[in-house]
């Protein structure tokens, strides 16, 4: 059986996994989008890069070191540049790789921006292939591509992918980082299969990435969340704030959230 907790306020989940008798435990992150700075640097919007990765190194590594882990799992997005690898991302990966294996070991899932990332990594890093993994009944991807069939009997998808933020020109939380919690018919992202499906949407490691990054590319090309949205499949939803306040569980604010 595998309990899962939000660490709220941090952007991050807490798994914790038990068979016959032994407890392992993963701390779950997603969208770092490391080197995201360079193309804005080539707008003309300069960014001090060294302080975006030592912030989530820090709170990474705090995280780390105030759980017992057994390991580290990414869902995706390390890196920013999707057909290339930068400059800056030549830099940050291989360090931020380096430094968290050093506290915990790292598994990770690849999302639509890590083109070429194994180029990056230190051979202590176990990539997972882009369909996910699974840990009981529980599907973690990225969220850029459908799970496979043969995931059909799972009853819960942790993803990410979406960077989901509060949307409402009139409120405090406007643009703020968010979790979305949906329920929904399980058939439409697994046809032939019935009953409910839990996906949890997880919000952006990188706290500066939600702000910088066009609304459509980052919530267009989900097709788990565009086939539940089509279907009107989505039959309950939360939306909580990082500090764990459900703010909205309405399914229309939810579904404008993610069209």
């Amino acid at each position: 059986m595998v309990s899962i907790r939000p660490l709220y306020p941090h952007p991050a989940l807490l798994m914790e996994e038990e068979r016959t008798g032994i407890k392992r435990a993963y701390l779950v992150v997603s969208d770092l989008h490391l080197g995201f700075e360079a193309k804005l640097n080539l707008r003309g919007v300069i960014v001090d890069s060294k302080y975006s990765l030592n912030t989530m190194l820090e709170e990474l590594c705090d995280l780390i070191r105030s759980t017992q882990l057994d390991g580290v799992i990414l869902l995706g997005d390390v890196k920013s540049s999707i057909r290339s690898i930068s400059k800056q991302e030549w830099n940050e990966v291989p360090e931020f790789f380096r430094t968290v294996s050093g506290y915990a070991n790292i598994y990770l899932i690849p999302g639509n921006h890590d083109t070429n990332i194994r180029f990056l990594l230190p051979q202590n890093i176990n990539i997972m292939s882009v369909k996910g993994m699974v840990l009981e009944e529980t599907l973690l991807v990225h969220g850029h591509a459908m799970p496979s069939s043969a995931r059909a009997t799972i009853k819960r998808i942790v993803m990410g992918h979406i960077h989901p933020v509060f949307s409402r020109g009139n409120s405090v939380l406007n643009g703020r980082r968010i979790w979305l919690y949906l329920k929904v018919r399980r058939e439409t992202i697994f046809p032939g299969s019935v009953g409910m499906l839990d996906i949890i949407i997880m919000p952006s490691f990188n706290k500066e990435v939600p702000g910088m990054t066009n609304k459509r590319d980052a919530k267009s090309i989900s097709p788990i969340i565009n086939r539940a949205l089509e279907y009107n499949a989505i039959k309950r939803a939360l939306v909580v704030t990082l500090d764990g306040s459900i703010v909205a569980d309405d399914n229309n604010v939810v579904a404008r959230l993610l069209s």
